[in-house]
């Protein structure tokens, strides 16, 4: 049930999905060079929650609502595009216009549009992990959600490192890096 294999396949799971939330922490590292312990536990955990709770949501789906759910699927790429694409055109016409201060607080709708962004791909993990019964679903997605919030956090420290030195050209950076994101996504979905 729980075998070595599980874990290694849960923890590989864990490492592809959390490379595009490991970009937006540095991206929020760069922003938010003032970020402290908890909030960088807070913003991580966002990421985290969001990584457990997709793949979860497809295994359900899977289980449930396969033929509602594979509909869906097709219009992942554009919304992972169009919310990332907001958060990075925004942080970069705010970097641009110098609207805010070099070390700029991420707010909490942005975050979480971020966290849904960053993890809505890994609604189809649900389909990978459809051989799983219900706990060890739960386990999977609980070993994705550690992996997720391991990375994250080693993101928002280099950003964070980074950020400072980069002061005010930080908020075009990281904006860039979301638009960039946003397409990655939306180019390797599309294709």
């Amino acid at each position: 049930m729980f075998d070595f294999s599980f874990f290694f396949n849960s923890i590989l799971l864990g490492v592809g999905l959390a490379m595009d939330a490991f970009s937006v922490s540095l991206a929020n590292g760069l922003s938010e060079t003032n970020m402290k312990g908890a909030r960088m536990c807070c913003v991580a955990g966002v990421f985290s929650f969001f990584q457990f709770l997709m793949p979860l949501v497809g295994w359900v789906c899977v289980h449930t609502v396969v033929r509602y759910f594979s509909a869906f699927e097709q219009f992942v790429p554009w919304i992972a595009l169009a919310l990332l694409s907001y958060i990075g055109g925004k942080m970069l016409w705010d970097g641009i216009c110098k609207k805010t201060s070099p070390s700029k607080v991420i707010g909490w709708n942005a975050l979480l549009l971020q966290g849904v962004a960053t993890s809505i791909d890994a609604l189809s993990v649900g389909f990978t992990i459809a051989d799983f019964n219900s706990l060890q679903a739960l386990g999977s997605c609980l070993l994705i959600a550690a992996v997720t919030f391991m990375i994250c956090m080693g993101g928002l420290f280099v950003g964070k490192k980074f950020g400072t030195g980069l002061a005010g050209k930080a908020g075009i950076l990281g904006g860039c890096i979301l638009i960039f994101i946003g397409f990655e996504i939306f180019i390797t979905g599309v294709l």
